[in-house]
């Protein structure tokens, strides 16, 4: 593996709609997210809701997103705004929906975009974030190995062997 990117910022809220509160380091959990996030309890509100997808464990957004909705739109978004657990620098997580990739010491896999929504917008009481972030809004991950992830750590890409990942889908190889 070779390093893609950086751990920018780590976010956490213990309940759904509480503020995101800024972490220094957090635990990964193989199958259930980041120790003390809502998601990991299951407080958070995919997990309330039966009309919409099932929940994963971690969500990533790319410092680069808020820059361009900065440049774009002349919209400021906090990093806790966007409602993500991880803010990566120089990594395209769009490309990493069914990669597997680590972020610090964890082994996650992309599950889907994680595209921005009318909850998250009004949470960031932020008229226009929605719009600012679509196509770019992060990526949905599960944990499947365990470990500490720290703001400063790598972000690492598996490479592509064009095999299915650990979750049994097959492995997109273009890029």
């Amino acid at each position: 593996m070779s390093s893609r990117g950086t751990t920018e910022g780590i976010f956490i809220a213990p309940d759904s709609g509480d503020t995101m509160e800024s972490v220094d380091s957090v635990e990964a959990v193989a199958g259930r997210g980041l120790r003390g996030d809502r998601y990991f309890r299951e407080q958070g509100l995919y997990d309330r809701r039966d009309d919409l997808p099932d929940s994963t464990d971690v969500t990533l957004i790319e410092v680069e997103a808020l820059e361009a909705a900065r440049r774009e739109y002349d919209l400021e978004i906090r990093p806790r705004e966007t409602r993500r657990n991880v803010l990566t620098r120089g990594v395209p997580l769009n490309h990493l929906v069914d990669r597997e990739f680590t972020v610090g010491e964890a082994t996650l896999v992309g599950e889907r975009l994680c595209e921005p929504c009318s909850y998250m917008e009004s949470l960031a009481e932020r008229e226009g974030a929605a719009e600012a972030l679509v196509h770019r809004g992060g990526l949905n991950a599960n944990v499947l190995e365990s470990g500490t992830i720290a703001v400063g750590d790598g972000v690492e890409i598996a490479p592509s062997n064009g095999s299915s990942n650990a979750s049994g889908r097959p492995t997109d190889t273009s890029e």
